[in-house]
C-alpha cells in the first residue's frame, strides 16, 4: 500500500475512530485502525467489538492499493505533530512508514485478515426515523442513563417504536426521561441502546442517515460513515406506569430564572429544597454542613398553602439544559411522590428528596 493524505483529511478521520479504539490492551487488534486503498477511495475501520465505525474518503492519492492496520492512538499523535501538509503512508514488510518532508515514522501492524468483520446492513429490517428528530430525541434523554447499573438494560435508552408515535426512554432509577415523536409505520419493535453508542450517534450524524437492526446490532449508515452498536438484550422497565395518571398542581415556570436560582444554591449543596408560597418560590440548599445558601424569585403560583420538594439540582438542570423554550411545566402531587417536568414532547419524571 502506498498513499498520499491531506493532514487535515486523515487527522480529522483519526480523530473519528478514537472512541471506538480499545484503549486498555494494546496487544488486541482492536487497538488498532484499520485502513484500506482500493477502488480510487480509502476506507477506514475502528471498533472494539461493542461498537464500530467505517468511514470512506475519496480525497486520497493512491499509488499502490492494499491494506494495513496500525495502533490508533499512536497513529493520530503522529499525524497530529506533523504539519498541514500531505502525508505518505506505506506498508512495506509488515511496517507501516509515515512519512512528511524531514520526518519519518515507522508503526508495527497486525494482520489485516484478522480484523473483526463489520456487521453488513445488506438485506437487514430498516428503522423509519427521521434524523433531525432521532439526534434531538437522543441528546434529550442522554443524561437520564445510568452508568454501571448491575441491570444492564439501565445502562442504555430504550428505542420503543409503535405503529403511531415512537417513544425514547431512560433512566437512571431516580429520574425517567422520555421523548415521543410521531410515528406511521407498521412494525413495532423496542431495543435498547447501550450509553456509549448514543453518544456517538450524535457527534457522527446530522443528517441523512439510514437506519438498519437485527436481534443483535443496531446499524446506522450514511453517505460517509457506517456505525454499528451492540443492542443490550434485556427487559426495559414498564415506564409507561411509571408516568403519574393525574396531577394536582400545574405550573409554567419561567427556565432562565429558575436557573439562574438553582445555581446559586449549587455553590454550596447539589441537593435543593424549593418552596411554593403564593407570590413567592424560594431555593434553599440541603447541606450537612453549617453552611447555607436560599434565593427566590416572585412568581404567582396560585398556591394557597405552603408547598416544598426536595430535589437533585442537576436532575432539574438536565431537564432545563435539553429544552429550548423559555418556559416550562411542572406538574405536582404531593412532596414525597414523583413530579413531571414537561416541554412539548419531552417529560422527565422525578423521584423526590424525602426530608
Amino acid at each position: 500500500m502506498l498513499i498520499n493524505i491531506s493532514k487535515s483529511v486523515l487527522e480529522n478521520i483519526l480523530i473519528s475512530a478514537q472512541p471506538f479504539l480499545e484503549k486498555k490492551d494494546t496487544s488486541q487488534i482492536t487497538s488498532h485502525i484499520y485502513l484500506d486503498a482500493s477502488n480510487n477511495q480509502l476506507t477506514l475501520k475502528a471498533t472494539d467489538y461493542e461498537i464500530g465505525f467505517l468511514v470512506t474518503t475519496e480525497n486520497v492519492n493512491i499509488e499502490q492499493i492494499g491494506s494495513v492496520t496500525a495502533n490508533g492512538k499512536k497513529f493520530l499523535d503522529i499525524v497530529r505533530i506533523l504539519k498541514d501538509d500531505n502525508i505518505k503512508l506505506e506498508l512495506k514488510n509488515d511496517t507501516l512508514f509515515i512519512s512528511q518532508s524531514h520526518s519519518k515514522f515507522k508503526l508495527p501492524v497486525f494482520s489485516h485478515n484478522e480484523f473483526p468483520e463489520f456487521p453488513s446492513y445488506e438485506g437487514k429490517a430498516r428503522i423509519s426515523i427521521e434524523s433531525h428528530a432521532l439526534i434531538e430525541s437522543l441528546k434529550k434523554i442522554t443524561p437520564a442513563i445510568d452508568n454501571n447499573n448491575p441491570k444492564f438494560e439501565l445502562n442504555g435508552a430504550l428505542i420503543d417504536i409503535k405503529t403511531d408515535s415512537i417513544n425514547f426512554a431512560s433512566t437512571d432509577t431516580r429520574r425517567l426521561a422520555i421523548v415521543n415523536i410521531p410515528n406511521s409505520g407498521a412494525a413495532e419493535i423496542s431495543i435498547i441502546v447501550p450509553k456509549k453508542a448514543i453518544v456517538e450517534i450524535q457527534k457522527l450524524f446530522f443528517n441523512d442517515i439510514e437506519l438498519y437492526y437485527d436481534e443483535t446490532n443496531l446499524i446506522i449508515h450514511s453517505k460517509q460513515y457506517t456505525f454499528f452498536t451492540k443492542l443490550i438484550n434485556g427487559k426495559f422497565p414498564e415506564y409507561s406506569r411509571i408516568i403519574p395518571k393525574d396531577i394536582t398542581h400545574n405550573l409554567v415556570l419561567p427556565k432562565s430564572e429558575i436557573i439562574s436560582a438553582i445555581k446559586q444554591i449549587t455553590t454550596i449543596s447539589i441537593d435543593v429544597k424549593i418552596t411554593f408560597l403564593n407570590d413567592t418560590i424560594t431555593f434553599e440548599s440541603l447541606s450537612d454542613d453549617n453552611i447555607e445558601a436560599k434565593t427566590d424569585i416572585n412568581f404567582s403560583t396560585g398556591f394557597d398553602e405552603v408547598f416544598s420538594i426536595a430535589i437533585n439540582s442537576r436532575y432539574l438542570l438536565d431537564f432545563l439544559n435539553s429544552i429550548n423554550t423559555s418556559e416550562f411545566n411542572i406538574g405536582l402531587n404531593e412532596s414525597n411522590l414523583p413530579f413531571i417536568l414537561s416541554d412539548e414532547n419531552f417529560k422527565t419524571i422525578v423521584m423526590p428528596i424525602v426530608i
